[in-house]
């Protein structure tokens, strides 16, 4: 209900601004999840499991699962550090070097990055 003051025009200025803020509204950057999915780019499936995406099919489990992110690496550096090189802080890491080997681009890190730290 409006209020007895408004405009006959205000109703319509009102619909007209939710609808505009609506249909402006940013999509969700999915970009990281594709990278890492792309068998051609991050391939992260072949080795890990990604029990919080439904839609991650056919998952390998030979690294650890991707899972409780923000909590196990609290400073996106060092998961960032580790997705460019793991083999920086683990000699033994089968994980190949992304970044290092230049697989993926430092802006295609950056959205795995923030992909994965999501999860």
């Amino acid at each position: 209900m409006l209020p007895k003051h408004a405009s006959p025009g205000f109703g319509l200025f009102v619909t007209l601004l939710l609808t505009s803020v609506c249909t402006f509204a940013s999509p969700i950057d999915n970009s990281g999840k594709e990278i890492a999915f792309d068998r051609a780019k991050g391939n992260c499936l072949a080795c890990h499991g990604f029990p919080a995406v439904p839609d991650a099919l056919q998952t390998g489990n030979s690294g650890p699962p991707i899972i409780a992110m923000q909590t196990r690496f609290p400073d996106k550096g060092i998961l960032r550090a580790k997705i460019w090189d793991a083999t920086a802080s683990s000699s033994t890491s089968f994980m190949p070097p992304f970044g290092k080997h230049q697989v993926l681009s430092e802006e295609e890190i950056d959205k795995v990055v923030d992909f994965v730290h999501s999860l």
